[in-house]
């Protein structure tokens, strides 16, 4: 699962990097627009929209898989083995055993209830 989980997120790392040159590699539709308020060259403010490039497919594309990648984490994430224990269950701790009779033993509560009014503060 730790192989899955690997190769997803090289996948989303690889389309992140890919929406981001493709989206800087792309051609702004407000560029024109000083040509529109000067020069005449475009037929309306913001230019003719017209069929998608192959840019603006490809930027499509590498989203779609970016989305389907990040869901194939959430997924991988919530769906994982439970591993028993976390940091510190780790950790080796010598256990040192006490004597019973030792002054280190907590103290036992009395058996008798009329030993324990006394015991309250007034």
């Amino acid at each position: 699962m730790n192989t899955l989980f690997t190769v997803i997120v090289v996948i989303q790392v690889l389309a992140a990097l890919t929406i981001i040159g493709l989206v800087l590699l792309q051609h702004g539709k407000g560029a024109d627009m000083g040509a529109a308020f000067g020069s005449g060259a475009s037929g309306s403010l913001f230019g003719a929209t017209g069929s998608s490039n192959f840019l603006s497919k490809s930027t499509g594309v590498a989203a779609a898989i970016f989305f389907v990648a990040t869901l194939g984490l959430a997924f991988a994430s919530n769906h994982h083995a439970s591993q028993s224990g976390g940091v510190m269950d780790s950790l080796a701790v010598p256990s040192v055993a006490v004597p019973a009779g030792s002054a280190a033993a907590a103290p036992a509560a009395p058996a008798n209830p009329a030993d324990q009014s006394s015991q309250i503060p007034k």
